[in-house]
């Protein structure tokens, strides 16, 4: 699943998810609270979670997923540099952070480990 509250952003990580031939995107959101909707009616394997978002945002609605569903594996994605709030995204629950600069040659292997039981906080 991902969420994002930029259509064009949603649109390019829904074309490298897609590139795999065995991954499928399930649903899309485009804020915090809807992603908390969609993910317990979707229960994706993994959830790739803008952070700064209207309504709710990434780091709360990763919170309240991974309070409800401790297996839940999300994927902090965000254009900010992560490191000045690293502690507050692994107390999210989050499985990793990626930055959208990254994205491109990143997403696929920090979503294969996440997907594999390892974390991806680089």
């Amino acid at each position: 699943m991902i969420v994002d509250d930029h259509e064009i952003v949603r649109h390019g990580v829904r074309q490298i998810l897609e590139s795999q031939n065995d991954w499928q995107v399930c649903g899309e959101a485009c804020n915090g609270r809807e992603a908390i909707r969609l993910s317990q009616e979707l229960k994706p394997d993994v959830i790739v979670m803008d952070i700064t978002m209207p309504v709710m945002s990434g780091l709360e609605a990763t919170s309240e997923i991974t309070r409800a569903n401790p297996d839940s594996r999300v994927l902090v994605f965000t254009m900010h540099d992560p490191a000045p709030i690293a502690s507050q995204i692994r107390s999210t629950g989050a499985k990793g952070v990626l930055t959208k600069s990254r994205a491109a040659s990143d997403l696929t292997p920090a979503l294969h480990a996440i997907l594999a039981g390892q974390t991806y906080f680089h």
